[in-house]
């Protein structure tokens, strides 16, 4: 059984002891009380702090001691847990995988993991990056909000937008446009078409300056949606991005060209280890297998 939190071999346990510290901070497996048929009330029970919009419902939850037993706690609100959705098939595996693609991308990534709810079903939980363990929330902005938009506006954007965007707010500007050229093209090459303006923020430290957060949300939607296209257009285009596209965005973002470059080698540069990822995760096979077409169409492009 490959390891529930980084796809590595993990025997029966499911789980290696040092992934769990990493992601609970214990090298006990954490027990969820929780199946599909419950998940809609108590979510419904939690309104103002839980989302049920759009594709991929999720809660806030916890973590407490019971019965010597750790427990996710829905009255807490350190992790994120998101369950399979009733019309999209495997969504917690996919975006599982996707995030720990993006951390072998060179990406920042929250820790995350999966979890099998009471029903065998299995889940995705990512510990919340703007509540750090023992420390006070931190500030985070989407850039939906820094754009003076409605939630319903999330998709009526562009990649050129979000690096004005930064350009205004980052205490870095230089760093972030980097990491955000490197966010999108890694989006492309997984094939993450629902990229909007909610799913990039920025995140406030402690002296109260802002950076862009770690990534959440990604997933390859095109294994389960028939578009090929991104949210946020670049140059004008949602569908069939070419270098050339690429080229131009990095030096709109004012990155030098070697650089560019190098980004846009990476995806063929971990292409193998990539194609490893996805066939140790907990897809089924017909999407493992379209996910790997995506991987290496897209890096062939790059």
């Amino acid at each position: 059984m490959n390891c529930l939190v980084c796809l590595g071999e993990a025997g029966a346990l499911g789980h290696h002891p040092r992934c769990l510290r990493r992601l609970f901070r214990t090298p006990v497996a954490p027990s969820i009380d929780l199946d599909l048929a419950r998940f809609q009330t108590v979510a419904l029970g939690m309104i103002g702090r839980a989302s049920i919009s759009g594709i991929q419902r999720k809660i806030s939850v916890g973590l407490r001691v019971r019965r010597e037993t750790l427990q996710l706690d829905t009255t807490g609100h350190r992790y994120i847990l998101k369950p399979p959705s009733d019309i999209y098939p495997a969504l917690p595996a996919n975006e599982h995988v996707s995030m720990r693609l993006a951390e072998l991308f060179g990406i920042a990534t929250p820790p995350n993991g999966l979890v099998r709810m009471t029903d065998n079903n299995l889940a995705y939980v990512v510990a919340r990056f703007d509540r750090p363990h023992g420390a006070p929330k931190r500030r985070q902005e989407d850039f939906c909000q820094l754009a003076f938009k409605s939630p319903k506006e999330k998709y009526q954007g562009s990649a050129e937008e979000c690096a004005r965007i930064i350009r205004r707010y980052a205490a870095e500007p230089a760093v972030d446009l980097l990491r955000l050229f490197e966010r999108l093209v890694f989006d492309w090459w997984i094939g993450n078409g629902d990229a909007h303006l909610k799913n990039f923020s920025l995140l406030e430290d402690a002296e109260g300056r802002f950076a862009l957060s770690p990534a959440y949300d990604l997933m390859n939607s095109w294994i389960v949606l028939p578009r090929r296209d991104l949210a946020l257009p670049i140059g004008g285009k949602h569908g069939k991005v070419t270098r050339r596209n690429w080229l131009e965005f990095a030096a709109y973002c004012g990155l030098p060209r070697a650089i560019a470059e190098r980004t846009l080698a990476r995806p063929a540069g971990r292409l193998a280890a990539s194609v490893e990822l996805v066939r140790a995760s907990y897809l089924p096979d017909d999407l493992k297998e379209a996910y790997v077409r995506t991987l290496e169409e897209q890096a062939a492009m790059l």
